[in-house]
């Protein structure tokens, strides 16, 4: 049975950081791809991050480069959100997704409907 657990959201003021992290199982982990999406209340989904199997390539949406940094633990089956500065528009329910491969693609990594696992999410306020 797969599962992907979400933890680390929270209440933070703004500059804040938290760190997020996704527990992996029921699937070969470092055979699939990981991301990050974020929902806002009223608003669409939208991609955060996303990293591939080996480490080698991250992709970042561009509302979050150099505040968020996303990684992988392939021997524990995490993957991880760090998120500095964080600002009141970074309030959401954040969500980890995965799906097998990688394609070297900033379009395709980012859509949603391009991956087959989704967590429940876990929500990050961030207060003025």
């Amino acid at each position: 049975q797969v599962q992907l657990v979400e933890s680390g959201g929270g209440l933070v003021q703004a500059g804040g950081s938290l760190r997020l992290s996704c527990a992996a199982s029921g699937f070969s982990f470092s055979d699939y791809r990981m991301g990050w999406f974020r929902q806002a209340p009223g608003k669409e989904r939208e991609f955060v991050a996303a990293i591939s199997m080996s480490r080698s390539k991250t992709y970042s949406a561009d509302s979050v480069k150099g505040r968020f940094t996303i990684s992988r633990d392939n021997a524990n089956n995490a993957v991880y959100l760090q998120m500095n500065s964080l600002k009141p528009e970074d309030t959401a329910v954040y969500y980890c997704a995965a799906n097998y491969g990688w394609v070297d693609n900033y379009a395709w990594v980012a859509t949603g409907d391009k991956y087959e696992y989704w967590g429940q999410g876990t929500q990050v306020t961030v207060s003025s």
